[in-house]
C-alpha cells in the first residue's frame, strides 16, 4: 500500500530557509519548555508550602507533585486539538495558538495569590492554570519537530530534528538558573513571597518573541505538498487511531523511561536530595543546570549519530543506561557529595535521556504518514507523558515514604522503565533511510 508521508525527498528546503526555520523552531520550543519546565522547578520548591499549607511536610510535596501530574493529563487533550489543526489548517497555524496559550497561562501563574491570600480558590485556579499549560504543550512538540523534520534534507534528518530538543535542555537551563539566582539571592521569605513570581512573569517577554519569529517561517513543504493535492484528512485524529494504532503504541512505549526518568531527575531527585538527604536546594540545582549544559552539548552529537548509524542503535543505548544506571544513580545521591550528586545528575539526564530524547523527532515522523502525522505523534508522545512522566515524581515520592526514607524502591521503578523502553525499541524498524525519488512516493512497510 502506498501512503503519502514519509519524507517523499531527499534535498529538503534551501540553506536560509532551513537556517530561519531552524531558529524559530528552537525558539519556539525554548519558550514552551521554560514555561512548563518552570512549574515543575516551583512544585518540588515552594508550591507545598505557598498553596497546600495545611497538609504540611511530604503531605505538602505530594500535592505539588499531583498538581504537577495534572498538566501531563491535559497533554493527550492538547495532542488532540492542535493534531487536528495542524494536520488540517498546517503545522504553522497550530504552533502560533500554542505559544499564546501557554503564555498567557504561565504568566497567570505569576501573578496568582497564595492560599493565605485566597483560601481554597489558590489550588483551584493553580490547577486550572496548569490545565491549559499541558493543552499548550501537549500540541506544542509535535508541530515544532515536524516543521523541522519536514523542512530538512532526508540524510540529516536526525540532525536537524534535534534543533527543537536542544530548546528542552536550553530552557531548563535558563528556570532553573533564574531560580537558582533569586533562592540563593533573596531571603528565604522574599523568595517565598514574591523571588519565584519573576521567572514567571518575565516569561510573557520571551512569548513576543517567539511569536514575531514563528510568524515569518514558511510552512511544511510536505504539508504543502499535501494540501495543493487536496489529501488533507478530513478527521486526522480519528484516522490516525484507525490506521496507525502501531505506530502510536510505539512511540508510547519508547517514551516510557525518556520522560519518566527525566521528571525523575530534574523533578523528583532534586526535591529528593534537598528535603530527604539533607542537602542544600543549590547543589541540586547546579546540578540540575550543569546536567542540562551536557545535554544541550550532546543533542545534535546524537542526532546526528543518529544519521550514520541510525535511530535505534542510539536509542537502545539510551534506554539500557536507564536499566543499568537507576541502583548506582541513588548509590551516588547516598554518599551526599556535591560533585558526585552533579556527575549522577549529566549521566542519568543527558548521556542517557539524551541519547532517546535527541533521537525521537526524525525516529517518531518516520513511522507516520504526513496525512495524520502531526496528530500520530502528537497521540504517542503526549499519552506516554501522561502516564509517564506526568506521575514518576509523585510515585517516587511516595515509594520514598512506603519505604521509610529509602530511595530502592524508586531505583527498581526506574529500572522498569527502562525495561519497557528497551523492549519496544526493539520491534522497530530502522526506517532512516526510506527515501523516494523526488515528488515520489514511500511504500508503507512493516516498523
Amino acid at each position: 500500500m502506498a501512503e503519502p508521508g514519509h519524507p517523499t525527498t531527499g534535498a529538503g528546503s534551501d540553506p536560509r530557509t532551513l537556517r530561519k526555520v531552524g531558529i524559530a523552531s528552537f525558539i519556539g520550543a525554548l519558550v514552551e519548555w521554560y514555561d512548563y519546565f518552570l512549574y515543575g522547578l516551583a512544585a518540588a520548591l515552594v508550591f507545598g508550602d505557598l498553596f497546600f499549607p495545611g497538609d504540611g511536610g511530604v503531605v505538602g510535596t505530594l500535592s505539588a507533585f499531583a498538581t504537577f501530574a495534572v498538566g501531563f493529563f491535559a497533554r493527550p487533550v492538547g495532542g488532540v486539538i492542535f493534531g487536528h489543526v495542524g494536520d488540517r489548517l498546517g503545522r504553522k497555524s497550530a504552533l502560533v495558538i500554542t505559544l499564546l496559550l501557554m503564555g498567557l497561562a504561565t504568566f497567570g501563574i505569576g501573578l496568582l495569590p497564595g492560599y493565605d491570600q485566597i483560601g481554597v480558590w489558590a489550588p483551584v485556579l493553580l490547577v486550572l492554570l496548569r490545565i491549559l499549560q499541558g493543552v499548550a504543550v501537549g500540541g506544542e512538540w509535535g508541530g515544532a519537530v515536524l516543521m523541522m523534520t519536514e523542512h530538512a534534507p532526508a540524510r540529516r534528518r536526525g540532525f536537524y530534528g534535534s534543533w527543537p530538543q536542544m530548546a528542552s535542555s536550553a530552557a531548563l537551563l535558563l528556570a532553573t538558573a533564574l531560580n537558582a539566582a533569586l533562592s540563593g539571592g533573596l531571603s528565604e521569605p522574599a523568595y517565598l513571597s514574591w523571588g519565584w513570581r519573576v521567572p514567571f512573569l518575565i516569561s510573557i517577554l520571551l512569548v513576543v518573541v517567539g511569536l514575531v519569529i514563528r510568524l515569518r517561517v514558511p510552512e511544511s513543504p510536505e504539508f504543502e505538498e499535501l494540501r495543493e493535492s487536496g489529501e488533507e484528512a478530513r478527521r486526522p485524529v480519528v484516522e490516525a487511531l484507525r490506521s496507525e494504532k502501531r505506530s502510536i503504541g510505539l512511540v508510547i512505549g519508547m517514551r516510557v523511561a525518556e520522560n519518566a526518568c527525566g521528571y525523575l531527575i530534574s523533578v523528583f531527585a532534586l526535591n529528593y536530595v534537598t528535603n530527604d538527604l539533607g542537602l542544600s536546594a543549590g547543589i541540586g540545582l547546579v546540578a540540575t543546570m550543569v546536567a542540562a549544559v551536557v545535554q544541550f552539548v550532546l543533542t545534535p552529537l546524537y542526532g546526528a549519530l543518529s544519521d550514520r548509524v541510525g535511530r535505534r542503535p542510539v536509542y537502545l543505548f539510551g534506554a539500557a543506561l536507564h536499566v543499568v544506571f537507576a541502583f548506582p544513580f541513588f548509590l551516588i545521591l547516598q554518599t551526599r557529595d556535591p560533585v558526585a550528586v552533579v556527575v549522577a545528575f549529566v549521566i542519568g539526564y543527558a548521556v542517557a535521556n539524551g541519547a532517546m530524547f535527541a533521537t525521537q523527532p526524525a525516529f517518531f515522523s518516520e513511522l507516520f504518514g504526513t496525512r495524520v502525522r502531526y496528530s500520530g505523534i502528537s497521540l504517542g508522545y503526549q499519552f506516554s507523558a501522561m502516564f509517564a512522566g506526568g506521575l514518576a515524581p509523585f510515585i517516587a515520592t511516595a515509594l520514598v515514604v512506603a519505604s521509610g526514607g529509602a530511595p530502592w524502591l524508586v531505583a527498581g521503578y526506574w529500572m522498569l522503565l527502562g525495561l519497557v523502553t528497551l523492549l519496544t525499541t526493539l520491534l522497530v524498524r530502522e526506517r532512516r533511510t526510506q527515501v523516494a525519488p523526488e515528488g515520489g512516493r514511500v511504500a508503507r512497510t512493516d516498523h
